[in-house]
């Protein structure tokens, strides 16, 4: 079998694996780095090409963030979406390296714009990469070509060498040449994502349910560098059926989706299943701490389908999804289109309407349009639907990463079952996110995650050489 020899190789294309290169090389520019991106090179970057912003603290307004966001407050938001259960000293921690994440990804050539406006109420939290993800991943991929880092597409790292603590050697599969190369390492970043590509992997996890899940990423997150972790005796935490995971549309892709295959327009309307019955609240918070929450919703309904239905009243309240809506001008009519009981949906519809109490509707706050009466109550923005014509997307669960990883410490050095930390081994981004992500989501925080660990991950792995 053909070697390689270097001093640290990165598992991984997106923002964590990038930013572990970069900063082990800024670290000690003499080292020999490899980065290995299993997809080719027009597909590089992972989920990460699929994003575009960064959650960040800031004390006051910045050139791209309104006002101010507390370190509190954006644990408080975290806490919130994973009902208590996460790691509040790594959150923290993550949170309070967001403001250097941020000006890490400027001084490496990211460029940001303005916050957006609209239903996603993150111009305060959120800082918007300019070009999106993929301008961020080509803008790292640049710079470590600067700082001639070693770039290989297409090689997928299939099995780890491990003798006691000690990873001695990567195997991996050069798909170019078809052959299988050992990368010998003195220091190992593993940043190769969740297994949510995998969907043999999501059917042991989620049973036959899985079958209807749309993989809203990149199709190169097949998990193997956690399954290589897990047969040496890595310490794994975190629940498999646990992820991000989106309510988008169904018509979207099987594979790379991505942002705009997103529905955003759940919370001001009603969402009815495959019956035509509601069953969740619509209103229940802003839609960037809930969006990641509908996903699983949908996921545990009849057929894995639902309908996100409103009128004409709040269609320049949202921005629009990947795909047209289906239109109709009755809801008789959109029942045949959707094929849905007839029946069922108008009393759903009629139901909802005559419960819905006088407010005043305001998309940009918790407002006090709400419904009473219900089995599920409207908390906020809820408007009868009375205007027509209707619009509809129908949503499939899409699901963008796993929360099931490895457990690591605070320098990002990767636990075993004994208790005993790997001696060369480190993890960043989606991988060990679980570390801090339970359950639930919040816009951007995955990419404050890759980031602040990418960073940690690359700094100590220069450091034990």
């Amino acid at each position: 079998m053909q070697e390689r020899d270097f001093d640290i190789v990165i598992v991984g294309g997106g923002n964590a694996a990038l930013c572990a290169a970069i900063s082990a090389k800024e670290k000690n520019a003499k080292l020999n780095i490899a980065l290995l991106e299993s997809a080719p090179k027009l597909w590089r970057g992972g989920n990460s090409q699929h994003t575009r912003n960064l959650r960040a603290m800031h004390n006051a307004p910045t050139e791209v963030l309104n006002d101010s966001y507390s370190e509190d407050e954006f644990f408080e938001d975290i806490l919130k979406v994973t009902k208590g259960n996460t790691n509040e000293e790594y959150a923290r921690f993550v949170i309070s390296n967001t403001p250097s994440a941020v000006e890490f990804a400027k001084k490496h050539g990211v460029r940001f714009q303005p916050s957006m406006r609209g239903t996603l109420h993150l111009g305060r939290t959120n800082a918007f990469f300019l070009g999106g993800g993929k301008s961020l991943i080509n803008a790292y991929f640049r710079y470590a070509q600067m700082l001639d880092i070693a770039i290989f597409y297409e090689h997928e790292a299939l099995s780890l060498e491990i003798d006691n603590d000690i990873c001695n050697a990567v195997i991996v599969h050069d798909r170019i040449e078809n052959k299988d190369i050992r990368f010998k390492v003195k220091s190992l970043v593993i940043a190769s994502g969740g297994f949510e590509s995998n969907l043999a992997w999501l059917r042991e996890a989620w049973g036959e349910r899985a079958d209807n899940f749309i993989v809203r990423g990149t199709r190169y997150n097949n998990g193997a560098m956690l399954k290589a972790l897990m047969d040496n005796n890595a310490d794994i935490i975190g629940d498999p059926t646990q992820g991000h995971m989106v309510a988008i549309d169904a018509r979207t892709p099987k594979y790379d989706g991505g942002i705009a295959s997103r529905v955003d327009c759940v919370s001001l309307g009603i969402v009815v299943n495959c019956k035509g019955e509601r069953f969740y609240d619509e209103g229940e918070d802003f839609w960037p701490k809930r969006y990641a929450i509908w996903g699983r919703l949908v996921a545990n309904e009849e057929n894995q389908i639902a309908y996100s239905i409103t009128d004409s009243k709040v269609q320049e309240s949202y921005m629009p999804s990947l795909f047209s809506p289906i239109v109709a001008n009755s809801i008789e009519e959109l029942a045949d289109m959707i094929e849905v009981d007839k029946n069922t949906l108008c009393h759903t519809v009629e139901q909802f309407n005559s419960s819905v109490k006088e407010g005043i509707f305001n998309h940009t706050i918790q407002d006090d349009c709400k419904t009473e009466g219900l089995e599920i109550n409207k908390t906020h923005w809820a408007l009868r639907l009375d205007s027509p014509p209707f619009y509809c997307y129908p949503l499939r669960p899409g699901i963008t990463f796993t929360y099931m990883g490895v457990h690591v410490d605070k320098e990002a050095r990767i636990y075993q079952k004994s208790g005993n930390l790997y001696s060369n081994i480190f993890a960043a981004g989606e991988i060990m996110a679980g570390n801090i992500l339970t359950q639930g989501y919040v816009a951007g925080f995955g990419m404050s995650i890759g980031t602040v660990f990418g960073r940690v991950a690359g700094s100590s792995a220069a450091s034990i050489l």
